[in-house]
């Protein structure tokens, strides 16, 4: 298969959106949200990209991770909350709340998802990672909805795990069946030239769209949580994983002059936040937080980064320019070491990985990105960064194609 590194254009100002009837479009976004926020906040940046469209879209988010989304909703954006899953270290899923097997919440979960998207009739639905729901929870939802005439788009992050276990993944799921059944285009949100996810699954070449990383124009509001500046900064995503990152940098010198910044996340164990805050409490030039509202000012305004590679952190610190180090989970997925892999080959981040992390390795690199100056221009230069930019156009070049087949 011929590659192309050529970008998809970005186009400017707002793009016009119709809908039938008059109404507004109306966008239904679905993430699963079984470990971490990654999926959660990835569908809020697009919520918040599409309102970019004139009028500006009704948009019903469904996730298992509601605590990310209250507080940064964007104008037309409402939200149906799933019966929230758990995932352990060896991949298995259960409930992570409730007192039910699992073959209880799959069905809890099945039944909300059909009533909410049935009701709420999308003209275009865009589906997160598993292109039948997870474990087919979708299956009736998306049967319902091709036949109400819903555009209906398969979102992939640009890496999804190493190319043999994306490729088993794939087919186990049935992809090519599922995409030929429902989906009318892919949405990779990466840069083909830095990694082709197209070629990788073989996707339909002609209904796949590398996006770019979905990175520039994120929401960042002004700066709210207090810190002594100047700082560097360690973040560990939503937590649930991160105590070995976190416990480390808690216990790194930071360079002379600065102040250490540590957000655990909302889903760090409480055992873990607790021996954290106890290292912490030592100390008189390292702040903690359980989590924090302006996560990318407090990135774009640390002089240096360290955090696991998780898709949104990655965007957020190359959207700001960051100095970042990226100490990636390397189970169950190796998703986060490949994309550090991919992304440090092209010159914009660094990586360790996790077996060489300790203590002194965190000083030494930090001590190394606060002196050493910067060497002209900046990770879009190299990676295509203005994803978000172009989702509207895409929508609404879907809606446009509904309406044409609605004449016909």
């Amino acid at each position: 298969m011929t590659t192309t590194t050529t970008r998809p254009a970005r186009l400017a100002g707002p793009h016009r959106g119709t809908a039938p009837r008059g109404r507004r479009l109306r966008v239904a976004l679905y993430s699963h949200d079984a470990l971490g926020l990654g999926h959660v906040r990835r569908n809020l940046a697009i919520a918040r990209a599409l309102t970019t469209l004139d009028p500006a879209p009704d948009v019903l988010l469904l996730t298992g991770a509601p605590e990310a989304v209250t507080a940064h909703r964007p104008a037309h954006c409402d939200l149906v909350s799933l019966p929230a899953l758990a995932k352990d270290a060896t991949g298995a899923y259960s409930a992570r709340h409730l007192s039910v097997d699992e073959a209880h919440i799959r069905h809890m979960r099945r039944s909300v998802l059909t009533a909410a998207l049935s009701s709420f009739r999308p003209d275009v639905l865009v589906v997160d990672k598993h292109p039948r729901g997870f474990l087919g929870e979708l299956e009736p939802a998306l049967d319902l909805l091709r036949r109400a005439g819903t555009r209906v788009v398969l979102g992939l992050r640009d890496v999804l795990d190493d190319a043999v276990t994306s490729r088993r993944e794939w087919d186990t799921d049935r992809g090519d069946q599922a995409l030929r059944r429902w989906y009318d285009q892919v949405w990779v949100y990466g840069d083909r030239a830095v990694h082709d996810l197209t070629a990788e699954l073989g996707l339909p070449a002609a209904r796949t769209v590398h996006t770019g990383y979905l990175a520039t124009g994120r929401h960042s509001g002004p700066p709210v949580t207090e810190v002594e500046d100047p700082y560097v900064l360690a973040m560990v995503g939503g937590g649930s994983d991160g105590a070995h990152l976190a416990e480390a940098f808690a216990r790194t010198a930071v360079p002379a002059g600065h102040h250490g910044v540590l957000v655990t996340g909302p889903q760090m164990p409480a055992a873990d936040v607790r021996r954290v805050a106890e290292i912490a409490a030592q100390r008189t030039d390292l702040t903690v937080r359980t989590y924090v509202e302006d996560a990318e000012a407090l990135i774009g305004g640390a002089a240096a980064v360290v955090a696991m590679g998780g898709y949104n952190t990655v965007c957020e610190a190359l959207a700001r320019g960051a100095r970042l180090l990226v100490v990636p989970r390397v189970r169950p997925r190796q998703e986060q070491l490949v994309r550090a892999r991919l992304l440090t080959a092209v010159g914009v981040l660094d990586h360790l990985p996790p077996g060489r992390l300790d203590p002194p390795a965190l000083e030494r690199w930090l001590a190394r990105a606060v002196t050493v100056p910067p060497d002209g221009g900046g990770p879009g230069d190299v990676v295509d960064l203005d994803g978000l930019a172009r989702l509207p156009h895409l929508l609404a070049s879907l809606v446009a194609m509904k309406e044409e087949t609605d004449v016909a």
